[in-house]
């Protein structure tokens, strides 16, 4: 798995986009202007932050010795996940996909509904 995939999946989803608020190594995905996805651009084997519901993320880093507690993180709400081959890539692309879900169910029904309407 190349880092590229990764942006290109994220970009897939609704309302995405990217960024380097922090520096110049670190790219962020946001979904309304939260973040759902953090990596460094630098790092020689992928390593993502993902936020988790706090019950799975346990369950996660249980499971899988390349699942973390995120690194400057909330480490109840977030895991830093190495993808190392531990795990399939449809495991990794589901963990992706549950950060964004997390970081869209934490927002007004308002923007929900606007979510749910853009192509």
């Amino acid at each position: 798995m190349q880092l590229e995939e990764i942006r290109n999946y994220c970009l897939k989803k609704k309302v995405v986009t990217e960024d380097f608020p922090f520096d110049e190594e670190t790219l962020v995905f946001k979904v309304f202007g939260k973040l759902f996805l953090l990596t460094n651009i630098n790092d020689e084997e992928i390593s993502v932050n993902l936020k988790c519901e706090p019950a799975l993320a346990i369950e996660l880093r249980e499971k899988y010795e390349s699942v973390k507690p995120g690194y400057h993180m909330n480490k109840k709400h977030w895991n830093t996940v190495k993808y190392t081959g531990e795990f399939s890539e449809k495991e990794f692309y589901k963990m992706i996909d549950h950060s964004y879900e997390q970081v869209v169910k934490s927002m007004s029904k308002k923007i929900q509904e606007e979510l749910k309407n853009c192509e």
